[in-house]
């Protein structure tokens, strides 16, 4: 049987009552000395805290969860039962070297999630945003970048290296190759398989997956103005048309009036920036 040992009650959780001050653990869950508890945190029965783990106030981890390796979890994150976050990256060239994984607050984890810190070819972190919902079975991998307010539906699979963007919304099944970038807004269909970059506000559909207009639903949703929607439609229009390159097609709008809406700035700036993977277009005859 493991020897008890007293976890280490964060000093920026420091309340005026001591008795709130204290984390609440179960006693059949094992804190390992060296962890950092917060404020209001719970740990439930059959759960593992690795002594290098750090959880903000109000973090809850229901039960049966592992938190292992330099993880840190955000200010009133909930992790339901299986999840587990914080061990070694599955990637072949790793070879033990100290990596993080930074969870940001007020997520949800749902059920069997699985997330992997950094390597030292990825910069040794993965991150992940605050308010981000990850159904049962979602994997993040190693030096992933993950957005706030993301949401990933039940068995969506993050390859190594890839970048989220904020409001993403990743359905069903869905997988994504390494190093691809998803621009904020954007969605991708259920059972999509991503091989190639989604642009801001973009929506991604099948496998492999082609670009089918703008996640008009989403952003509606968050209020975007009539003119917003209308000058990100006339954008998609003139870099997919079938005239001229692609490099002319961006030249065109990046002259064009609507490349002063911010939103618009965002895909020109997106396209243009670096990347490891090709940009995701519409079919053919689509």
């Amino acid at each position: 049987m493991p020897k008890k040992t007293k976890a280490k009650v964060s000093s920026k959780a420091a309340p005026q009552s001591r008795q709130r001050a204290l984390p609440l653990i179960h006693p059949s869950a094992i804190v390992e000395k060296g962890a950092e508890l917060g404020a209001g945190v719970e740990v439930g029965p059959f759960c593992h805290v690795g002594p290098d783990v750090r959880l903000d106030d109000g973090v809850r981890l229901i039960s049966h969860v592992v938190v292992a390796g330099r993880t840190t979890i955000g200010a009133g994150t909930r992790v339901f039962p299986f999840a587990s976050l914080g061990h070694e990256p599955q990637d072949l060239k790793y070879k033990g070297e100290p990596t993080a994984l930074n969870i940001g607050a007020n997520c949800t984890i749902r059920e069997g999630v699985t997330m992997n810190p950094g390597t030292a070819g990825g910069g040794n972190v993965t991150f992940v945003g605050d308010g981000c919902t990850f159904l049962a079975n979602s994997h993040v991998a190693h030096d992933c970048r993950v957005g706030s307010h993301v949401i990933f539906s039940n068995n969506v699979m993050l390859a190594g290296h890839c970048t989220v963007g904020d409001y993403v919304i990743i359905g069903g099944g869905a997988g994504v190759h390494q190093f691809v970038r998803i621009g904020h807004h954007a969605f991708v269909g259920g059972l999509a398989g991503v091989e190639n970059d989604v642009i801001p506000y973009g929506m991604a559909l099948g496998n492999r997956a082609g670009l089918a207009g703008l996640n008009i639903v989403g952003l509606k949703r968050l209020n975007f103005t009539r003119e917003q929607i209308h000058n990100l439609r006339q954008a998609y229009r003139l870099l997919f048309s079938n005239e001229g390159t692609l490099a002319e097609r961006l030249a065109d709008l990046e002259a064009d009036r609507i490349a002063a809406d911010p939103s618009v700035r965002e895909i020109l700036t997106f396209i243009k920036s670096p990347s490891d993977r090709s940009l995701c277009v519409p079919r053919q005859g689509g």
